[in-house]
């Protein structure tokens, strides 16, 4: 064979190889939680995270940890560590991930994820603000970041963030059906809301505290974010409005007893080395709630709120807040305060329901009831 032939044949192999390898990873452009632009190259291969894990579970499914390099561990096996177990039970290679730090305590490293080489990193829009010159660096190397975000609860946040992962992680048809799931979640109870108040519902008082350090200490309450962006959403009125200096802190003792709530909510979950706490999740009955429960409506002064004479004290899991399944915690609180329009809506149904179906750990525990059964 010619050596003019040996070389055709050879560009010609190596024109094939080119075309396969561009077709395995074709640049494609993703629409981020921010509606930011960021060009990927998928198929990815190599993915690195810092938060949304469990949402990056439903999107993906099981099957998408096997391309996860490196994630921040801080905010989930040190947060929420039980939870963190029991997904290393159905995903081992979680044991032993590479941790790339976090940003809420400085530890987050450019360098330890650049050098983990990932394909995309995902990272939430309160961690790429606050490490800007990470970013930077990690953008410099050619590593993609696309934002996402469920804490802004924003419906158009919850499902671009969706859709956002969806495509990255090859799973747009699992995402688009997580989308509409909540997208037709969310309209639902607004709607049923809409109805109450044509209906003439008033409009009720609610109080929301973190039930994590015990009776004896006021916890945190919420100021236009979090438990009381969702109260508000519903079309209450969250006593706590203007009351703290910021998005969060204490409510005191004679404000809350002034104002008199027709419901009372503590938020609660399975928080280790907190004793007092009231506790809510997969290894908890409903008596152990209720125990962690009945010290907070023993307050002084107490016996005399509405919410406490109607029997309005609620637990709800804390988590159940800023997720892709946050509508869940919507519909319990909405059911709460307008009985008659959700009178058909099971909440602990719906979360069943939703890890049976996107979720590879088994549904069980409490996670939200009344103190009074």
């Amino acid at each position: 064979m010619s050596m003019h032939k040996l070389a055709s044949l050879a560009l010609g192999a190596f024109a094939l190889v080119a075309s396969a390898v561009s077709a395995l990873a074709a640049p494609t452009e993703i629409s981020d939680a921010l509606g930011r632009k960021v060009t990927v190259d998928l198929p990815v291969k190599r993915v690195a995270m810092n938060f949304s894990f469990e949402e990056f579970t439903a999107v993906s499914g099981v099957d998408g940890w096997s391309k996860v390099v490196g994630i921040s561990r801080g905010p989930w096996e040190g947060w929420r560590p039980l939870n963190f177990s029991r997904y290393v039970a159905v995903i081992p290679t979680l044991a032993a991930m590479p941790d790339i730090g976090q940003t809420d305590d400085g530890s987050f490293s450019a360098e330890k994820v650049i050098g983990l080489k990932p394909d995309v990193l995902l990272m939430s829009e309160w961690g790429y603000k606050s490490a800007k010159a990470q970013m930077e660096q990690i953008e410099g190397a050619g590593i993609p970041v696309v934002i996402i975000d469920y804490n802004a609860q924003l419906l158009e946040r919850h499902l671009a963030s969706t859709r956002a992962l969806g495509k990255v992680m090859g799973q747009e048809a699992r995402a688009e059906e997580l989308a509409t799931l909540y997208q037709n979640s969310f309209d639902d109870i607004l709607a049923r809301v809409a109805k109450a108040k044509a209906a003439g519902v008033p409009t009720k008082k609610v109080y929301v505290e973190l039930g994590q350090a015990g009776a004896d200490t006021i916890g945190n309450t919420y100021n236009n974010t979090m438990w009381g962006k969702i109260v508000t959403t519903l079309g209450a009125q969250n006593i706590a409005t203007g009351k703290i200096p910021g998005p969060w802190g204490p409510l005191n003792a004679e404000a809350v007893i002034a104002e008199n709530p027709d419901l009372i909510v503590f938020t609660a979950s399975s928080w280790v080395g907190k004793p007092k706490a009231v506790r809510t999740g997969y290894d908890v009955t409903p008596e152990q709630t209720r125990a962690g429960l009945k010290p907070y409506s023993e307050r002084p002064g107490w016996t005399e709120i509405r919410a406490m004479k109607a029997g309005e004290v609620n637990a709800i899991e804390h988590g159940l807040c800023r997720a892709l399944y946050d509508f869940v915690g919507m519909q319990y609180l909405a059911k709460r305060l307008y009985p008659d329009q959700f009178a058909d809506v099971d909440p602990v149904a719906s979360l069943k329901a939703y890890h049976e179906k996107y979720l590879p750990i088994a549904f069980s525990g409490t996670w939200m009831l009344p103190l009074r059964p």
